[in-house]
């Protein structure tokens, strides 16, 4: 896997596990909006990857959410390095 798709792949990861602790807690994009003052429509771009965020966007949502992103990340750059270990098998 390059570079570039790595980043995209743990980038895409980071994503989803903050849009399934969303779910976990019942909580709608209204609701964020409501907190962060980040739009409902930026959340699902977001959410479905047709929008890049920046860092400072993506801490106003694991806030909005009340997840911890340096744990998310953590996770997440685990699977990668772990699929990366399989794919050099």
């Amino acid at each position: 896997m390059s570079a570039v798709n790595h980043y995209e792949a743990l980038r895409a990861d980071i994503i989803r596990r903050l849009k399934e602790e969303r779910e976990r807690r019942k909580l709608s994009c209204y609701a964020i909006a409501q907190k962060t003052g980040v739009s409902e429509s930026m959340l699902s771009l977001v959410e479905r990857g047709l929008r890049n965020p920046t860092m400072e966007l993506l801490l106003r949502i694991a806030d909005g959410i009340g997840a911890n992103l340096p744990s998310i990340i953590k996770k997440a750059q685990a699977a990668a390095t772990k699929k990366a270990a399989q794919e050099a098998q």
